[in-house]
Order: C-alpha cells, then structure tokens, then sequence
C-alpha cells in the first residue's frame, strides 16, 4: 500500500470513490468542451484557466452547507466552459468566425428580437444536436457536484503527504497562476470573454449611428471639395497595404536573404517603371494611427481633414475595399466608406491564420469589374505576428539555415529565440512577396495593353526583429518599427528620381489621389512623390533617427 493510499485509508473504498469521481467526470466534461471551441495553444490555455475549478471540486468539503454551496458556485463556472465551446464550435463550423469577429459581433448588434426567433427556427436542425450536448453536460455536472468530496464521519484532515501528489499540486497551483497572471490567457476565460463580448456588442450598436453619421459628413465634404479627373477613359489604381514590414529585411532593398525573388524579377523585367522608392518611412509604430494617418492625407487629428476614399467616390470611382484584417475600427473608418467591403478573415487578433493569398480572388473578381473607373484597396495580414500563421505550414526556407544574415544577428548577441523569430519573419516575407507579384499581376492584366492602370503597396508600420534590440514585435522606441518599403507603378512610366526621393506613409493618400488624376480645392502637389515640386520633411517620430535617406 503506497503512502497516499494509506493517508485516503481512514476514509474507506466508498470515501476514495466520492473524492475521485466528480472531479474526473467534470474535467472530462470541460475537456470535451474545450476540445470543441479551441484548438492548438488556445486548448491549453482554457484546461489552466478551469484548473482552479477542478481542484476546487477534487478538495474535501467538511460541512453539508459549504458543501452545497460549492455545487452552486461550481456548476455555472463550468457551465461557462461547456457553453463557450459549444457557441464556438457553432460559429466556427457554420461561418468559420470566432465569436468576437466583425461580422458576428455586427450581426448580433443589428439583430431585433423577431430576427433573432426566425434565425433560431431556421437553423434549429444544426443547434438540435449541440443542445442536446449542452443540456446533457448539465445534467452530468449537477450530478457530479452533488456528489462531490466531502469529509468521511470521523475522518483526520486530509493533507497530501505523498511526494508526487505535493509536486503535482504545486504544478497545478504554479500553471493556473501563470493562466491567470497572462492577459492573453485570462481573457479567455467565459467569465470575462463574454462580458466584454456583451459589452463590445453594446458599443458597436451605440457607435454605429455615430459612425455612419461622420461617413456621411465625409462624404457630403468630398461632393462639396468637387473632385474632377483630368484624364478621359478607364482607369485602375490598386492600393495595397501591408502590415508590419520592413523594408530591411526585403531582398529587393538589398537584404542577404532571398525574401522578394518574384519581385525582384517584375522589377528587372520593368526597370525604372517599377519604382523601388528606397527610403520609405511610416510616421507611425502601430496600424490604427497610420490608417488614419494614410487616409486623412497627413492630417489625422484634423477635423476638416479630406478622406481618400470619399474623395474618390466623389470623383466618380467605385471603390472596393478587399481586407484579411478583422478589426471593427478598421472597418467602421474605412471599409465602410467603399461601395463594396469585403472582409475574409474571420478570426480577429494576433491568432488569425487567414492567409493574405487567400483574398486574391476577391480582388480578382473587383479587377473584372465593369467600371469604368475603379479604385481597390487591398489590406493584407503581411507579417502580423505571429509570424508562422503568415505562411503555409512547412514553407520556411530558412529554417535552419546558418548564412550571412545568422552569423550577423549571433555577432550582435541576439538570442536564440530572436533568431528564430528573425527567420519565421523572413519566412513570412517570401510567402508575402508571392501574393504582391500576384496581385500586381492581375491589376496589370486587368489593365490591358494600352490601358491606364497604377498600382502603390507600401506597409502600415515596420518591424522590430532583432536589427537594434534584442526584441521581436512592434517597436515605437527603434527606427526599425517605422522603416517600410513602398513600391509604385504606373501604365504611363515613372521618373527615375520617384525611386531615390524620401517617402512618408502619412502623405501616400496624395500619391494615390495622382494616380487617380485626381484634383480639387486644396490639393497639395509638394506632397505627392510623384510630381517635380515634391518637399520632403521629416515625420515626426517618437525615436530619433540619424538619417531619413538610408
């Protein structure tokens, strides 16, 4: 007989049975749950959270009173779990969406309680079984609880004198500290993920007629500006966006590993047409301050600040907006503003793993567009971290590698983990060179021999990858979080100046208004790269930054 049997003795067979039973049932209920609506680190992010629960229901109970009030507290706690799984599972499999996406989070906001009962009617086939599931789950822990640990007549206090069974407790103790410790980990759990759930629901249907109100303003100020063309015929112009790049890690730029060969390639093959401006800056380290920036040509904090998108509308442009981006903000500012918004990414934050190739059919259908005149904003994932949901699994070419750019990075002293993360963004950069060659392509193909067409990508922000710190992410304190690329083409040819001129994101909606042919009351040409009375000034940023032209 081992040393924790013989401490479980005084309770006796029936003793052992009552202690062991409830919670193995319960967590084999929450792991069923947590199995349906998580997957991959999620999964093990929800089984710390719901070890306090567990070790809660494993712990004997002494008195019937807090006996009964543990099953009471103990069963809606796991019932969160078990109901977040099976709201997720739906979401997922139905509309492969996590609950807090735009388009759910839109729904449920937009929807009155009679849509609400015929929703419920027409889709109660698929929620039968999952109700079922839910209800059953139910039962079993209300059971369980019922029947959980409590202290034999007469028993000794219980304390686990076994060595494993102490190691094992204070493991448990240490992970679901650390779950609860994390915000990443602990907005997970059902109790505050569904709260701010509610709360995001009721922010977005209180800011929706305020919104759409300023949209509206917007674009009563672009009628008002009268925006004209100064071309006759057709016209494309695709503007990509992409996200958290930086240029120095870029082949095209000069950067030792091979990240851009399908770039590279359209640039030999054009020349001076396809314009590498070398000296790209964002005047912002994060995406929502740069959007605004890119769109209000400059002047973010500026009320009566013309918008991109209402300007070209006004012009007589359809405007697309193509995203893989879930966030509301970016589609309240923006998407919105379009005639057609179309967003592919159903799972928002750092763990969305859309990839950026696959929105390149949505784009393709805009460029097929019979407009006349059409502008298509495309705004990609880039290399968002995490850096390994940029790509297809198993596409790293670097993995392993021990080459110029290793050798420099184990030289400067940047750890192992920042190396490896240096090569998933490398990697994710290659995958992203493929999609820009394919969307350059079909906006050239859409264009035609003889056809006006433009194209401009450049990136919201750059990216801290161990180039001045021993750090991966987003950098507002490096120049390396505002370094970014900026390529532009043209169907009427570009001067070979355009590529060696200094470059600010926050100024781009001016080049892109070019491209357009657009001109209004207030148009500022020493701000578009692209024309001879260009004046370059310093962004200002929040690092110091020796030189603007490198």
């Amino acid at each position: 007989m081992t040393p924790f049997t013989q401490q479980l003795e005084p309770w006796g067979a029936q003793g052992r049975r009552a202690m062991g039973a409830a919670p193995v049932v319960v967590a084999m209920i929450l792991a069923l749950f947590i199995a349906l609506g998580h997957d991959g680190r999620h999964a093990v992010q929800m089984a710390a959270l719901a070890l306090p629960l567990l070790v809660w229901v494993a712990w004997p109970i002494r008195t019937e009173a807090l006996h009964r009030l543990r099953a009471l507290c103990a069963w809606p706690l796991a019932m969160g779990f078990v109901i977040d799984g099976a709201v997720r599972d739906y979401l997922w499999d139905r509309y492969v969406a996590a609950p807090n996406n735009s388009m759910v989070l839109g729904a449920m906001s937009n929807t009155q309680t009679r849509e609400s009962l015929e929703y419920l009617w027409q889709n109660a086939p698929d929620m039968l079984w999952r109700a079922t599931l839910v209800l059953a789950a139910a039962t079993l822990l209300a059971l369980a609880l019922r029947r959980a640990a409590r202290w034999p007549a007469g028993a000794a206090a219980w304390r686990p004198s076994h060595r494993a069974c102490r190691y094992a407790l204070v493991l448990l103790v240490l992970v679901s500290a650390l779950a609860h410790a994390s915000k990443p980990w602990r907005r997970l759990h059902p109790t505050l993920y569904w709260t701010k759930w509610v709360d995001d629901a009721n922010r977005l249907r209180d800011g929706w007629s305020q919104q759409s109100q300023a949209n509206q303003r917007l674009l009563e100020s672009a009628r008002h500006a009268a925006p004209t063309v100064t071309f006759q015929g057709a016209s494309t112009v695709m503007l990509v966006i992409g996200e958290s790049i930086n240029r120095d890690n870029l082949g095209i730029y000069g950067y030792p590993r091979d990240t851009t060969p399908r770039l590279a390639a359209v640039k030999a093959a054009l020349g001076d047409d396809f314009g590498v401006i070398r000296n790209a800056w964002s005047a912002d380290a994060s995406t929502l301050p740069s959007l605004r920036g890119l769109f209000r040509f400059g002047q973010a904090h500026g009320a009566d600040a013309p918008h991109l998108l209402a300007l070209a509308r006004a012009a007589g442009y359809k405007v697309w907006w193509i995203g893989n981006q879930d966030d509301m903000a970016v589609e309240q500012h923006y998407a919105q503003l379009a005639d057609r918004a179309t967003m592919i990414n159903r799972r928002p934050g750092r763990s969305g793993d859309s990839l950026d190739g696959e929105l390149i059919d949505e784009v393709g259908i805009a460029s097929r567009d019979p407009a006349p005149r059409k502008l298509i904003v495309v705004h990609l994932m880039g290399a968002h971290p995490h850096y390994r949901l940029r790509r297809p699994a198993g596409a790293n070419p670097f993995a392993g590698v021990q080459d110029d750019v290793e050798h420099s990075l184990r030289r400067a002293g940047r750890s192992a983990w920042t190396r490896e993360a240096r090569r998933e963004y490398d990697a994710a950069l290659r995958y992203h060179d493929g999609v820009l060659s394919d969307l350059f392509g079909q906006l050239r193909d859409s264009v035609g021999v003889g056809g006006r067409g433009a194209w401009l990508y450049l990136a919201d922000h750059g990216q801290e990858v161990g180039h001045e710190l021993d750090r991966v992410g987003h950098s507002a304190s490096t120049a390396a979080g505002y370094r970014i690329p900026a390529l532009v083409w043209r169907s009427e040819g570009l001067s070979s100046q355009v590529a060696e001129q200094p470059f600010r994101a926050d100024w781009a909606a001016w080049t892109v208004a070019e491209l357009m042919g657009l001109r209004w009351n207030g148009r500022d040409a020493a701000r578009d790269v692209l024309n001879p009375d260009y004046q370059w000034q310093p962004p200002p940023l929040a690092v110091r930054v020796t030189s603007f032209e490198r």
